[in-house]
């Protein structure tokens, strides 16, 4: 059996369910659908064919007018036990790197050559160690400001780890960005721990060097693998989720790897993608009612 979770990032009509149902009977042999959250979230249950379905689902929902995610899995583990997620533009609104240049006053510099890796047009290791190295001289002061001045976190951030750990899940956040900001980013999140890089500094100024090995693609995948061995489960009670072409390998290993508001290349290639709804939606997508989400 599988399972088509639509998620609203505003609302969603009963009546519209019912039409989209209708499209998918015939072939992919429907047999019920509930409300998660009456309005905003509710499941399809199917038995076969879940291309033809998602073809169905995102041609009817995922347009400007519906701003409707829609996530199909298998209906077993679907409830995951480990969460592996990175953190710019995925945990926090912003990429760390970027706001630590524009102190430098050089962001539209770095943040060009960042879009580009991000994209999977550069080699994450070079581009890291050329946009670190335009730092070198930037005073260490500056990031404990970037921390309290710029750093956000993703909307819905919070309630989806601490309410996978509140059910018994481990998450870890794996970063190409800086410990100075992973590490303060998951405590507050409630992450169990954060992996990223280390940025060298000598006499309280950036030497414009990160430490190596650089936490990149294979140090996300690894990560993965080495924890669900860790807990003793398989990849299918796993969720890796992303924005960048970095994040594709753990996103690919996942049970369910989720391309979060992704670059173009992660979002063709990961099995499910949020566009529209923010960081909650992956509890949806484990089919659990805000109602017992844990946010405090």
């Amino acid at each position: 059996m599988f399972i088509a979770t639509l998620i609203a990032a505003e609302s969603i009509a009963e009546r519209d369910i019912s039409e989209a149902v209708a499209q998918m009977t015939p072939l992919c042999g429907v047999a019920d659908w509930n409300w998660i959250d009456e309005g905003r979230a509710a499941d399809i249950h199917f038995a076969e064919d879940p291309g033809f379905a998602g073809g169905v689902l995102h041609g009817y929902f995922s347009t400007s007018e519906y701003r409707t995610d829609v996530v199909i899995q298998p209906a077993a583990h679907r409830a995951k036990r480990l969460l592996v997620a990175d953190m710019d533009s995925t945990m926090i609104t912003v990429e760390c790197i970027d706001e630590l240049a524009d102190y430098a006053g050089i962001k539209e510099q770095v943040a060009e050559v960042t879009e580009r890796a991000m994209r999977g047009e550069l080699d994450f290791a070079a581009a890291l160690d050329a946009r670190v190295a335009l730092l070198e001289g930037l005073d260490e002061s500056v990031i404990e400001q970037c921390l309290a001045e710029r750093v956000k976190l993703m909307a819905g951030a919070r309630a989806l780890v601490r309410t996978m750990k509140a059910r018994g899940g481990h998450a870890i956040l794996v970063s190409g960005g800086f410990t100075r900001f992973a590490e303060p980013v998951a405590a507050e999140i409630g992450f169990d721990r954060a992996i990223a890089n280390y940025l060298e500094i000598a006499h309280g100024k950036l030497t414009g060097t990160v430490r190596k090995p650089i936490v990149g693609s294979d140090t996300k995948e690894k990560t993965l693998l080495a924890a669900l061995d860790e807990l003793g489960i398989g990849a299918a009670e796993s969720m890796a989720v992303g924005d960048g072409a970095n994040d594709l390998a753990m996103i690919r290993r996942a049970g369910l790897g989720v391309a979060y508001r992704a670059k173009p290349i992660v979002a063709g290639a990961a099995a499910a993608r949020i566009d529209h709804g923010d960081l909650t939606a992956l509890l949806y997508a484990q089919g659990i009612p805000s109602a017992e989400w844990v946010t405090a």
